[in-house]
């Protein structure tokens, strides 16, 4: 079996050799970069599964790389995590709309950061050989693909994920802390507001084919995946 691929962009080489040696000893295959430049043309070479990104780089930050890789075809579906001391909970959901999937705030566990990059590799895997349908939407389960009224839809890991779940359980209302359990992972600690973050991020992605209106809010219970459409 192949090991993953992960892509560390960090400025600081102390740090680097740190995240690289408990990578390596959890199974992984690393390659470094100390800016944005140089990971550029590592991701054009080495096309690695997950990036961690540090938010502070010389030349450019580590959000506004994200962001690029996010609006580039060939990156978008790249799953992301960033690393920063910067722990106010803005600067959080600024990373997350700004397409990272997870967010860790130094200092960290090499357990914690092993957890999470396991946990959004996890997410970004297709389970089983079905068609989910619902409304104008299909999701291919072994494709890891979804279209709607026939046209591919295209998204992150993530909205991937937080799709199938809520496909494969039509009409029933999942509250964050649910959606929280059922797609990131029982171990695996974020905020509930990453689920609002991420179902924004679903809803902007559908809205080109008018498919949004499938994800629906329940005030004050949660979200649901409904075809039926008042």
């Amino acid at each position: 079996m192949t090991a993953n691929k992960i892509l560390i962009v960090e400025d600081e080489q102390a740090i680097r050799d740190m995240i690289s040696f408990h990578l390596v000893r959890a199974g992984f295959d690393t390659i470094e970069a100390e800016d944005c430049r140089r990971a550029r043309a590592l991701l054009v070479d080495e096309r690695p599964d997950l990036a961690l990104i540090d938010w502070m780089l010389p030349d450019m930050s580590g959000l506004e790389l994200t962001r690029m890789l996010k609006r580039d075809d060939e990156y978008e579906e790249l799953s992301i995590i960033m690393l920063t001391a910067r722990a106010e909970e803005r600067d959080k959901v600024s990373g997350l709309e700004g397409g990272a999937d997870d967010y860790i705030t130094k200092p960290f566990s090499p357990r914690e950061l092993i957890a999470r990059i396991q946990a959004v590799l996890r997410r970004g895997k297709g389970s089983g050989d079905e068609t989910i349908s619902g409304g104008t939407l299909e999701l291919d389960v072994a494709g890891h693909r979804v279209s709607a009224s026939g046209r591919e839809v295209k998204l992150g890991p993530t909205e991937y994920r937080l799709l199938e779940f809520l496909m494969t359980h039509p009409d029933r209302v999942y509250s964050r802390s649910q959606l929280l359990d059922r797609v990131w992972g029982a171990n695996v600690y974020v905020e509930e507001r990453t689920v609002d973050v991420h179902v924004r991020r679903l809803r902007k992605a559908l809205s080109t084919e008018n498919a949004d209106q499938f994800i629906q809010t329940v005030r004050g219970a949660g979200y649901r995946f409904s075809a039926r459409v008042a």
